[in-house]
C-alpha cells in the first residue's frame, strides 16, 4: 500500500510538474524573447532559481507556507483563517509541485527563448501580410517550429521530476505525500532495507527509460517533418 501510495504521488507529480513548468516556460520565453532592459532584467529574475540549491529553495517555501508563514499572514490581514498547507494532503501536494514549477521554469524558458531567437523573423512578416492572428501565428508557426526543443525540454524536465529528493523531502511532511524518491531513502538509510530500495530504484529506472523512449520517438517525427 505504502509504495502504491508513493507511486501515485509520483506520478501525479510528474505529470503536473513537468506540464506546468514546460507550459509556463514557453509562456514567459514568447513574451520575453526581444531583448530590451526590461526583458533582461525579467530573465535574470526568473532564472534566479535555478540556480539555487534546492533545500534552499524547500526552507524558504516551507518558512512562506508554515503556520506562521508569509502566506498565512497575509490571508490572516485579508480576513480569512489560516491554511494547513503541509498538515492537508491536497494542500501538501500542490505547493511541492508549485515550488518545483518556480524552481525550475527559468532553465527550460532560456532553451525556449533560444530556440524562438532562430526562427527567422521573414516567417512572421508573411504572417504578418496575411493579417494571421497571434494565436494563429503561435500554434500554427511558433509552436510547430519549437517543437523538437519543446520535446528536449520535456525529456529532461521527465527525468529531473522523477529524482526530485530535496524539496519535496523538505516540504513533504506525511507518508501520504511521499514521492518514490523519498521512499527509496527511507528503505535504504533509514529502515536498512537495501534489498527493496535496490527494486524500487529499478522500478524508476525502467519508467524513466520507457517514458523517455516515447518522447524520443515523438522527437524523431518532429525532426522528420
Amino acid at each position: 500500500k505504502a509504495f502504491l501510495e508513493a507511486l501515485l504521488n509520483t506520478l501525479w507529480y510528474v505529470v503536473a510538474v513537468v506540464v506546468l513548468e514546460v507550459s509556463l516556460a514557453l509562456a514567459l520565453a514568447v513574451m520575453l524573447k526581444e531583448t530590451t532592459m526590461g526583458t533582461a532584467i525579467a530573465r535574470v529574475g526568473f532564472y534566479i532559481p535555478v540556480i539555487l540549491s534546492p533545500v534552499v529553495i524547500g526552507v524558504a517555501w516551507r518558512w512562506m507556507f508554515g503556520s506562521l508563514g508569509v502566506v498565512n499572514a497575509m490571508i490572516e490581514s485579508a480576513g480569512g483563517s489560516t491554511i494547513p498547507f503541509f498538515s492537508d494532503v491536497n494542500w501538501a501536494r500542490v505547493v511541492v509541485v508549485l515550488a518545483s514549477v518556480w524552481a525550475g521554469a527559468g532553465l527550460a524558458m532560456v532553451m525556449f527563448i533560444g530556440g524562438l531567437n532562430t526562427i527567422p523573423s521573414d516567417i512572421y512578416e508573411a504572417a504578418a501580410i496575411d493579417r494571421a492572428g497571434s494565436w494563429y501565428t503561435f500554434f500554427h508557426i511558433t509552436l510547430p517550429l519549437v517543437s523538437p526543443l519543446l520535446l528536449i525540454a520535456l525529456i529532461f524536465r521527465t527525468m529531473e521530476a522523477f529524482k526530485t529528493f530535496d524539496i519535496a523531502y523538505i516540504l513533504s511532511t506525511q507518508p501520504t505525500t511521499e514521492l518514490l524518491s523519498i521512499k527509496l531513502y527511507k528503505y535504504a538509510f533509514q529502515e536498512w532495507q537495501t534489498g527493496k530500495s535496490c527494486a524500487l530504484a529499478y522500478i524508476v529506472l525502467i519508467m524513466v527509460l520507457a517514458i523517455t523512449n516515447i518522447y524520443v520517438k515523438y522527437l524523431n517525427k518532429a525532426k522528420e517533418r
